[in-house]
């Protein structure tokens, strides 16, 4: 899975946090047995196969090889949009409120020929 749609998929997580916050303010239930950080999750980490016969260490270091890109590029994308969120409230911006701005990120990102957004995203 490309950064961009990572990128994407967490602002799809955030969003879908935003309104399972005002929901259960609401005070409705949720059923969070099929979230989208769960879907993301399932679809960015990968399957691990471990030899037979290898001893724990050997395991360990397999596991952690095949687990750790993932794991960076999910971090990557979710430090991205919290830098970006984190500068419009630092900048004080009352003109546009966190669904906005994750709304206005999401338009950009989903646009092939903005590359602009990609490379910030890998920074």
């Amino acid at each position: 899975m490309e950064q961009r749609e990572i990128v994407l998929r967490a602002i799809g997580v955030l969003t879908e946090t935003q309104e399972m916050v005002r929901r259960l303010n609401d005070g409705d239930q949720l059923d969070t047995d099929l979230t989208q950080l769960g879907r993301l999750v399932s679809e960015v980490f990968p399957t691990i196969e471990i030899p037979a016969g290898s001893d724990p260490e050997e395991a360990a270091e397999l596991t952690i090889a095949a687990l750790m890109p993932a794991s960076v590029s999910l971090v990557e994308a979710f430090a991205f949009l919290f830098t970006q969120l984190a500068k419009v409230h630092d900048e004080g911006r009352a003109d546009v409120n966190s669904t906005e701005l994750l709304q206005e990120i999401a338009l950009r990102m989903s646009d092939p020929g903005d590359e602009g957004e990609e490379e910030a995203a890998e920074d």
